[in-house]
């Protein structure tokens, strides 16, 4: 049985791979060893090398990261350290005992400008990361991507029953005020960290399925969000429906937000690309956020 080395286990994305492992649905296929800081510090290189090869995982998911947009502004250094230095020792680590790897990047690697037609973003649109954070998980895309068994899977929005994210944010302000600003003039498509995860195992079976020639040529770069698109104006105003608060969800701008980093203004990712490739599903987002606050 294939082991699966999961970095970064206890946040969003890392307690949803946890899920679908406790789940079974790939009981008997892949065994997964789930690390977090107290298994595995990621920013050590030896250690991260010796890790693999102890274990011998057929693939490597790099769930962690510095996700932290405006302290990244002035913490560069740390966020470089995590989301491109890290993504380097990981990529050593799989190439050490000939393992897949994923990287989880973003839609913050593009320069976040409305495009005239309003397209949803593409594999092959030019990027231009306008923060620290994005610039740091761009080169961390570019270190997975020097490595030819790699996926770096751009996503965006995401939020889950795990850990501190906008939903969770919305719900809890939601039964504390009466009224609440939110922007309306950033687009994009919030993203179930579930459906995240469902969707990156689905590419990692799907290539273990394929003959070897056809599998390499699946490696590379991909976007996956949920389908549908909104503000996060339009996000919260769903939340409160389905959440059951009576709070009012007014529209303000970005400007009137104030933040330390730059906020991208359009993060619609296509997914055609993912969905041609693996038969990936792409729920629409609604659905999956009413999914999402039934299981809060």
């Amino acid at each position: 049985m294939d082991k699966i080395l999961v970095t970064g286990a206890n946040g969003q994305l890392g307690n949803e791979l946890r899920d679908i492992d406790r789940s079974g649905k790939y009981a008997g296929r892949y065994g997964f060893v789930f690390t977090d800081v107290a298994e595995l510090d990621i920013t050590d290189r030896a250690a991260a090398v010796a890790f693999a090869e102890s274990e011998r995982p057929a693939w490597i998911v790099n769930a962690a990261a510095y996700t932290a947009v405006d302290k990244a502004e002035v913490d560069a250094r740390r966020a470089e350290l995590l989301n491109a230095g890290a993504v380097g020792n990981l990529v050593a680590a799989a190439e050490a005992v000939g393992a897949g790897f994923v990287q989880v990047s973003t839609d913050y690697v593009f320069d976040g400008r409305i495009p005239a037609d309003r397209h949803a973003l593409t594999e092959d649109d030019p990027v231009g990361p306008c923060s620290v954070y994005g610039t740091t998980k761009w080169q961390g895309e570019e270190l997975a991507l020097a490595y030819p068994r790699s996926f770096v899977v751009r996503t965006a929005w995401l939020y889950s029953t795990y850990g501190n994210n906008f939903v969770k944010t919305m719900l809890r302000l939601g039964a504390e005020r009466p009224e609440l600003g939110v922007v309306a003039d950033q687009w994009g498509t919030p993203t179930y960290a579930a459906d995240l995860a469902a969707a990156i195992l689905r590419m990692i079976a799907v290539t273990d399925g394929e003959a070897s020639e056809r599998a390499d040529g699946l490696f590379g770069l991909y976007h996956y969000t949920d389908g549908g698109v909104a503000t996060w104006c339009d996000f919260a105003r769903e939340i409160m429906r389905l959440g059951g608060r009576k709070c009012e969800v007014r529209g303000i701008t970005t400007a009137e937000f104030g933040a330390a980093a730059p906020r991208p203004a359009w993060s619609v990712l296509s997914k055609d690309k993912i969905r041609n490739a693996f038969g990936v599903e792409v729920p629409d987002w609604h659905d999956s956020l009413a999914r999402c606050i039934q299981a809060l």
